[in-house]
């Protein structure tokens, strides 16, 4: 009876070991090569340990949670000088595509509202509009290059379709979700934690970035 419990605990701390070292490679991934999914960092994380071994982990992969977890330590171990600074001129960016778009009642979304923002961060804004054709006819009116696709995401039993339109601003990817108008007050739900996704409308990203500013050293303090 001893020796099976002893190889049962010692068992589970592998799966636990392998659960911690499979989170910390999709972080490294999702950091160092750009992978953006969560779902795509974790399936080319478990590879590493071999096709037949990610096959059989099943239940035991990390959640986007503790992925995410390993990635804010790495960005604030790796990323603590310039991390101010980068998490500031991102969400100005955000601030500044939100008054160009603000008939789309814009919010933000993602990592750069997180903090959580490297090098290879864009910003992500959720517009809601009648049709998308209506966001490419105010942008192409006013010259403003653009790209767009089509992007499925799956809502509970069902897959819907959400037109993602693209900007760039001097190498910062401005990422727009259209979703339609009537879905402005429902939220959708966190690939990380589950519940509903944070976001700021303008008003309260002008309060972010307000906060931002006086609580920055002065340059002459920092000396």
């Amino acid at each position: 009876m001893f020796g099976c419990g002893v190889g049962y605990n010692a068992s589970m701390r592998n799966v636990d070991r392998i659960r911690i070292l499979i989170a910390r490679e999709a972080a490294r991934l999702m950091y160092e090569e750009g992978v953006r999914e969560y779902r795509d960092a974790k399936r080319k994380a478990a590879k590493r340990f071999g096709p037949g071994k990610a096959l059989s982990l099943g239940s035991h992969l990390p959640t986007n949670a503790e992925i995410h977890a390993e990635l804010q330590g790495i960005v604030s171990v790796r990323e603590e000088k310039m991390l101010p600074e980068r998490l500031f001129r991102l969400r100005f960016a955000a601030l500044s595509y939100m008054e160009l778009l603000e008939p789309f009642r814009p919010h933000l979304v993602g990592s750069v509202l997180a903090g959580t923002v490297t090098e290879r961060s864009d910003v992500d804004l959720h517009l809601f509009a009648s049709s998308v054709e209506e966001v490419e006819e105010y942008l192409e009116k006013r010259s403003i290059p653009f790209d767009m696709e089509v992007v499925e995401i799956r809502r509970g039993g069902e897959f819907l379709e959400y037109p993602h339109v693209y900007l760039d601003d001097e190498g910062i990817v401005i990422e727009c979700t259209v979703y339609p108008d009537e879905d402005i007050n429902r939220i959708p739900r966190s690939s990380i934690t589950g519940k509903p996704m944070e976001r700021a409308c303008l008003k309260k990203l002008r309060k972010i970035l307000g906060e931002m500013v006086t609580t920055k050293p002065d340059s002459d303090d920092a000396e």
